[in-house]
């Protein structure tokens, strides 16, 4: 075959590109510090490289994102829960101490303040957020759990209020004492001074005011608010029995549709009740304004339930309790279920929604238009709330729970049991102004004169009232010691959860680490270059590129003609 000079030409110019572009290549790989620019340069390196990718995000996402932000989460959960402990470990102290150390009613108002500031630190520990997420709020991360001063605002301008359906079980049910001391003043009449008391007829040398101070035990359940609406509003108030009895209380109305108010200012109810099996039976239901008023109602022989919006409980006798309440009725799960009406709230306040199956009524027109009235119904599909934890994605297939709800920690319990204090210190600064009327009233008259030993006679019933009252409260710290254990108890539980998931997180976090480094070393050695040993092969593709070109042109002045 003849060689032409445009054959090596043609030869000498393509072996020379092929040797630009190898040093093409080689500069690309020195920039990029990758072995292929484009998957045709090496498809198994292009493959593997795209999976290796994929596993560097998905394990960096886990790792330096994902982790982290439930890492914080679980960080201020546990922060809120150690000031929940402290709050909570206080209270207890103080259930511990106060019986016998405090006496007096100044000496308990004292100590009642700090409770009540104790209480409200508790409550505000369920408010805690992350970057605007509310953490003990499950899936409603946007509504804090207690009722803020910019919610109170809100509903000044927006009225609300709450139907709210709520089950209490036996452990539910608490026993009360009330004392009744009313003949200690029946009769006294303190103005004008020197006016003579009137012996009460049922007073005598047989029987005596210190007989006539009686303390009774009556039995409750405490629904979780006070301040519900009294039944005067409108509302119906349902209960269902535990042996299936279904009632529906309600206030009579007059011919223009206003509830009728009973003699004692209370208004008159209504109760249609029906057994489980649709016959219609009686049960007595009255609405209260007092406690005491209450009270004293079942103390004096009402066989029925109290209900006291005002506090919140549905009080019944002991004959009554054994009739309906006692430890069968609640076999097989059976429940005391109440549904009720509440519109008045304040600051602090627990957000139904967090804890009930409710329904919100909302006014959404503006002040001085005519009323827009929106219904939102809540929990119809859960279990009272519940069922609303939260999980990360922080690893293949893996998950962690981030958030502890609200139900696990703060109970209403906290602050229905202050108002239960706040109601026996009443009860201790009432007697004990009796006690100084009637010691102010024995001073008007002589010694020697029967209405001075009449009201001596008082002041001993009144002394044996005040026994009663301070025992009742004596009984109550004793009580609450084990309450607040119990909430410690809770407290503990969900502070180890919380911590258990945090030591788990830790060691997915120093897994998803390791897997990160090792990712992105295969990343590397899949991908990456040796630096020398392409620095090598540059430098041999420059000197061959260079000799090529001397080669060529040495050659290149040589033709055909030059052999012949």
């Amino acid at each position: 075959m003849r060689m032409t000079n445009k054959i090596m030409r043609n030869n000498a110019a393509y072996n020379i590109n092929q040797n630009k572009i190898l040093q093409d290549k080689l500069t690309n790989q020195m920039t990029n510090q990758s072995k292929i620019v484009r998957p045709s340069d090496d498809p198994v390196v292009a493959i593997r490289a795209l999976r290796l990718r994929s596993n560097v995000a998905a394990v960096t996402q886990y790792n330096e994102k994902n982790a982290k932000d439930a890492d914080q989460w679980l960080s201020l959960t546990a922060d809120a829960m150690d000031t929940v402990y402290e709050v909570l470990n206080k209270l207890y102290d103080k259930a511990t101490t106060s019986p016998n150390k405090y006496q007096t009613s100044d000496d308990l108002r004292i100590i009642m303040s700090e409770m009540k500031q104790l209480t409200a630190e508790f409550y505000s520990c369920a408010n805690v957020d992350y970057a605007g997420r509310f953490v003990f709020s499950g899936y409603r991360t946007d509504l804090p759990v207690t009722f803020t001063e910019e919610d109170m605002k809100q509903m000044e301008e927006h009225p609300v209020s709450f139907n709210i359906d709520e089950d209490f079980g036996f452990q539910d049910i608490s026993r009360i004492s009330y004392t009744d001391y009313t003949k200690v003043e029946d009769g006294l009449v303190p103005n004008p001074p020197g006016n003579k008391p009137t012996v009460p007829n049922d007073i005598d040398d047989v029987h005596s005011y210190e007989q006539a101070v009686k303390n009774t035990t009556l039995y409750r359940f405490r629904i979780s608010y006070n301040n519900l609406d009294s039944l005067k509003k409108g509302g119906d108030l349902k209960i269902t029995m535990p042996n299936g009895t279904q009632i529906t209380a309600t206030a009579q109305k007059d011919p223009n549709g206003e509830a009728v108010m009973g003699t004692d200012g209370n208004p008159v109810v209504q109760t249609t009740a029906v057994d489980k099996d649709g016959n219609p039976v009686t049960v007595a239901i009255r609405e209260f304004g007092d406690q005491e008023e209450a009270y004293k109602a079942i103390a004096d022989g009402f066989e029925g339930i109290a209900y006291i919006p005002l506090s919140g409980e549905m009080v019944f006798s002991e004959q009554f309790y054994n009739e309906n309440f006692n430890e069968k009725a609640f076999v097989g799960g059976n429940t005391f279920h109440v549904n009720y009406d509440k519109s008045t709230w304040v600051n602090g306040d627990i957000n139904p929604v967090h804890y009930f199956k409710c329904i919100e009524t909302k006014n959404l027109a503006a002040k001085n238009e005519a009323p827009d009235w929106r219904k939102t119904a809540y929990n119809t599909q859960r279990d009272q709330g519940r069922n609303q934890d939260i999980y990360y994605d922080v690893g293949y297939n893996q998950q962690i729970q981030v958030n502890t709800r609200a139900d696990e920690i703060f109970t209403h319990d906290v602050q229905r049991d202050l108002d239960d204090f706040t109601h026996y210190l009443n009860q201790l600064e009432a007697i004990e102004t009796v006690k100084k009327n009637l010691e102010t009233k024995q001073a008007e008259f002589a010694e020697d004169s029967d209405e001075y030993k009449d009201i001596a006679r008082r002041i001993e019933g009144a002394d044996k009232a005040w026994d009663y009252i301070r025992e009742n409260i004596h009984t109550k710290f004793e009580n609450q010691i084990t309450k607040y254990q119990q909430y410690l108890d809770d407290s503990n539980v969900a502070t180890t959860d919380n911590a258990t998931r945090r030591s788990r997180l830790e060691l997915v976090a120093t897994r998803l680490t390791n897997q990160q480094a090792t990712f992105k070393e295969l990343q590397q050695d899949n991908e990456g270059i040796d630096i020398t040993e392409v620095a090598v092969e540059m430098t041999s593709a420059e000197l061959t590129y260079s000799a090529a070109l001397m080669a060529t042109g040495k050659i290149m002045q040589t033709n055909l003609m030059n052999y012949i």
